[in-house]
């Protein structure tokens, strides 16, 4: 059995981590940590978990994590993570990073867009994007895995087979993306406050999004050059959920079938879903699924892709958990859910 650490178990991410490990066939939690509720048990904060999850809580001590587990999940804000993992704790176990630290390849870009300091930069190198269905081979065997983020995971998966195949311009890329309100976190907000939130949508992160240049990185590498695009997302209100529309030119000459070709890259991928229809998010929900589509307006020449997955999922933990399942040479599918909780 996988002994698994999790460092930040009482936020969104973190408690559907404990809830996935909690049946997870492969898998044990020995170190559940949450600083603000350390020696209470899990199920008192989160009462749905009870006789399924009732651990107690320990604090956040990244080093005692490491001597009784296996992987440790760190779920925390950003700056912290670069502040806690050394190369002593990578000795001891494997690292998934739900947060940004280990995500962008550059420093300086890190820092001039989270405006807080990265504490390890020399183990950015040793990072690898934990995306599996682009970089699966080299997340194998690796021990510092940063989960991707979730409005970037949607985005990146939609996007990739026309970039990749140099099907698109890639100059003036929108990305029109909409997230249920999980997608902040669970600290209290007043701009997630039921009646902030509730009856209404609104664009937030204009131009400034963090989740910006890890898009711009990942489709960079897989273009061989630098693209620029817009990214926008917009907070919708529902709990949980990500819709990424994105708009690009066709180049010229692109055919249906070569779009077609393209994106059946994703054939074989287990959580992937090519559909005919626009993606909706209840689909998705409580999964690990990325639910994909594409339509082409000819009389614009433009195509727009679409994708949906479940924030706190494949946005998040259910990631993470693919990454683990991976990194440890395990059915990547495992302790993983395929059927959304709302079918219908």
């Amino acid at each position: 059995m996988i002994k698994a650490a999790i460092l930040g178990a009482t936020g969104y991410a973190g408690a559907e981590l404990m809830r996935i490990l909690s049946g997870h066939p492969e898998a044990e939690i020995t170190y559940p940590a949450s600083h603000s509720y350390a020696g209470k048990k899990f199920s008192d904060i989160y009462p749905g978990m009870k006789g399924i999850c009732d651990m107690v809580l320990r604090e956040d001590d990244i080093s005692k994590a490491a001597e009784e587990a296996d992987v440790i999940f760190l779920s925390l804000p950003a700056g912290l993570a670069s502040s806690l993992v050394t190369k002593e704790i990578l000795a001891k176990a494997v690292v998934i990073d739900l947060g940004a630290d280990f995500r962008l390849h550059d420093k300086t870009t890190y820092e001039t867009w989270y405006k807080t300091e990265h504490h390890a930069p020399s183990l950015l190198k040793e990072a690898v994007y934990g995306l599996p269905e682009i970089h699966r081979d080299a997340i194998k065997g690796k021990r510092l895995i940063a989960n991707p983020g979730c409005y970037t995971t949607c985005s990146i998966m939609t996007l990739y087979p026309l970039v990749k195949n140099s099907l698109i311009e890639t100059d003036g890329i929108i990305i029109d993306a909409k997230s249920g309100t999980s997608g902040s976190g669970r600290g209290e907000k007043l701009t997630s406050l039921f009646c902030e939130v509730n009856e209404s949508i609104k664009a937030y992160g204009v131009t400034t999004h963090r989740h910006t240049p890890e898009i711009e990185q990942e489709l960079s590498e897989a273009a061989g050059m630098d693209i620029v695009l817009q990214f926008t997302p917009h907070l919708v209100p529902m709990n949980r959920g990500i819709l990424s529309v994105c708009y690009a030119r066709l180049k010229k000459g692109v055919s249906d079938e070569d779009i077609k070709e393209a994106y059946s890259i994703y054939a074989d991928e287990p959580f992937v879903r090519l559909l005919s229809a626009p993606p909706e998010t209840r689909y998705v929900k409580g999964t690990n699924l990325v639910d994909i589509s594409y339509s082409v307006d000819k009389r614009t020449g433009n195509i727009i892709a679409m994708g949906a997955i479940d924030n706190l999922v494949k946005g998040a933990a259910g990631q993470a958990v693919q990454n683990m399942n991976i990194a440890f040479g395990l059915d990547e599918t495992e302790g993983l859910d395929r059927a959304a909780g709302c079918p219908f």
